[in-house]
């Protein structure tokens, strides 16, 4: 664990440079140890893939203070309460919405049908949300798939979209702009506004997609 100052008034605790499960559990039972601590003069506290931000008021702490207190009081070993869900999220994988399947599939030499296999054959573990509310980064995707981004971001995604970008995945929580391959949709919502974090999921939760059809896919919308 290293503690580096970010600017006057924000620090950010790293526990690794790998994505990896065994790191993303030493980012939970930090982050719910900080959160258990209640403390005062703390604005915000974000974990992310390998790291936890923290925003804090200068009347109270100066760097040096925080990561001495923060050094003292963090328990890396305390036990990492299992609250997490495993969240199952029906896709359409239809060449209509999955925009770059064609493209993925020129570049991997993989059949579109086995990219649907590859991608929903896995459990994504949610290592961080941001970019936008209910941005979900999910890893790691099968290196078989595992794709750059655009060289030119669309400038709007539809929500819903399932995307891949590297050895991620995410699903586009509203309409945006983006640079990630998009290769599905769903109807599942992954913004909630009346949440405190403003997300339906949360970070340590794990993804499961199911491939479902058209028709399937449009009752779910209520189209049909």
């Amino acid at each position: 664990m290293k503690i580096k100052a970010s600017s006057a008034d924000t620090l950010i605790i790293y526990f690794s440079n790998k994505i990896e499960e065994q790191t993303s559990l030493k980012v939970m039972r930090a982050y719910n140890n900080l959160l258990d601590l209640h403390l005062e003069g703390i604005f915000e506290i974000i974990p992310s893939y390998t790291s936890i931000y923290i925003h804090y008021d200068i009347l109270f702490y100066d760097f040096l203070l925080l990561k001495q207190i923060l050094e003292e009081k963090l328990d890396l070993n305390s036990a990492l309460e299992n609250n997490s869900k495993l969240i199952n999220i029906d896709v359409y994988y239809g060449l209509d919405v999955g925009f770059d399947l064609e493209q993925i599939s020129k570049k991997t030499a993989i059949s579109i049908d086995e990219i649907i296999k590859i991608h929903s054959s896995k459990i994504y573990n949610v290592y961080a949300i941001g970019f936008l509310p209910g941005f979900a980064y999910l890893g790691n995707v099968s290196k078989k798939i595992d794709i750059s981004r655009l060289d030119t971001p669309r400038k709007m995604v539809p929500k819903g979209s399932v995307a891949i970008a590297n050895n991620q995945t995410a699903v586009y929580p509203q309409d945006s702009p983006g640079g990630w391959n998009i290769i599905g949709k769903t109807t599942y919502n992954f913004f909630n506004k009346d949440l405190k974090n403003l997300s339906n999921i949360k970070v340590g939760d794990k993804i499961k997609f199911n491939p479902i059809s058209k028709d399937e896919f449009l009752k779910q919308k209520g189209v049909i």
